[in-house]
């Protein structure tokens, strides 16, 4: 099984009913090592590619030629923090000069437990981060050096505690279903993250993606992926212990505090538009879709030679953006109401998808009250398996 973000709302944001682009996303590609599980856009031992990375961004979002505001700013990656503090001020100082901030923004940075200084913090502070996601993945340090995290238990408690007193949120990602791996001791995970009491949780069955060091050791026999029976009850016991503490269910794979839901994801979810810029970095303005070299190296000689820095373009039909949304919509746990999508879209979801959506709600995965399309219990399992057959 695969699970592979304004809080309280029941209904979609009210920012999708607008295809303005509104939010921005930064890729910054550098770690100190690559974890054997991950197939993002990264580099691990390149820091000499910091200097040029920078400058080809500032290339890249002069693209604009006039700036941008945002409401929501997520500099994602790769590792942000793993930028000296001030590698990282430059990058901010280059971003908010083409993407300012609007009044009640959200500013995100993906944060790595094991490299983040109270250095690093007040200059996160200074700068007016109001979101730190961390990638703690578990609490147990034999988990972690099965995943080939270079970070103790220990780190993610000291990083929520100077999140906390610079005044920032926090969210945390937690990985399960990793080889080995038994339910009680998932259990003791979410209780350890508990008593760390994270404003946003997002938990992730681990998936074995093609290229990367984990695929290849499944391969050869030295992994072995935990049983899909297993991994439901995983995620079946995160939903009930996470929300019986007052969390949130409010995506697949994410829960939130009351007020505390990740307003910059839920642009993604809602269909809206939004910029990107760095290597392999996506966005979505006016209906194109493009998408970076995801070559860090090739990224930056690229831009630096006045070349083109998309390796895809793809302009959607309004049938395939009105089934996007279908599907961006129901990985929420309210689904997608029939009169918002025709709203939206000015077609009818049942011209679409008629045939799957009789199938799914005949299979239990799906609930159709005539007024709005949600995922069942059971639907949650195996939401990856609906969408193709809706796209």
């Amino acid at each position: 099984m695969s699970t592979a973000l304004n809080g309280g709302q029941r209904d979609q944001p009210a920012e999708a009913a607008t295809q303005e682009a509104r939010s921005a996303y930064i890729h910054v590609p550098f770690c100190r090592h690559r974890c054997g599980y991950c197939n993002f856009t990264l580099v691990a031992g390149r820091d000499d590619l910091i200097g040029d990375y920078l400058r080809a961004i500032e290339i890249e979002l002069a693209g604009l030629v006039t700036p941008r505001e945002v409401d929501t700013l997520y500099f994602g990656g790769g590792t942000p923090t793993h930028l000296s503090v001030a590698q990282f001020r430059q990058l901010a100082s280059i971003v908010l000069n083409w993407h300012p901030l609007a009044v009640g923004y959200e500013w995100t940075v993906e944060a790595n437990p094991a490299d983040v200084s109270p250095e690093m913090f007040e200059a996160l502070a200074s700068l007016g981060v109001t979101r730190l996601s961390l990638g703690g993945q578990s609490f147990r340090a034999e988990k972690l050096r099965i995943l080939e995290r270079d970070h103790e238990p220990a780190d993610i408690c000291r990083s929520v505690n100077l999140a906390r007193s610079v005044g920032m949120q926090v969210s945390l990602d937690l990985i399960f279903a990793s080889p080995g791996e038994t339910l009680s001791q998932w259990t003791s995970e979410l209780d350890a993250a508990f008593d760390v009491s994270p404003d946003h949780l997002s938990t992730y069955g681990l998936t074995f993606e093609q290229g990367t060091a984990f695929w290849n050791r499944k391969s050869h026999g030295e992994l072995r992926e935990a049983d899909e029976e297993l991994q439901r009850e995983m995620y079946a016991v995160a939903i009930g212990r996470l929300t019986a503490a007052g969390y949130e269910h409010y995506e697949v794979s994410n829960f939130a505090k009351p007020g505390r839901r990740s307003r910059h994801n839920q642009v993604y979810w809602s269909g809206a538009g939004y910029y990107a810029a760095g290597p392999g970095a996506a966005r979505y303005i006016d209906n194109v879709r493009e998408i970076n070299h995801r070559s860090t190296t090739n990224y930056i000689q690229r831009v630096l030679a006045g070349e083109s820095h998309t390796s895809e373009r793809e302009e959607l039909s309004a049938e395939d953006r009105a089934r996007e949304l279908l599907v961006f919509g129901l990985r929420r746990i309210e689904g997608v109401a029939r009169s918002w999508f025709k709203a939206r879209t000015g077609l009818e979801i049942d011209e679409l998808v008629a045939a799957p959506l009789k199938k799914f709600v005949g299979l239990g995965l799906l609930e159709d009250d005539g007024q709005r399309i949600r995922l069942t219990r059971d639907g949650l399992f195996v939401s990856d398996a609906i969408w193709p057959e809706l796209l």
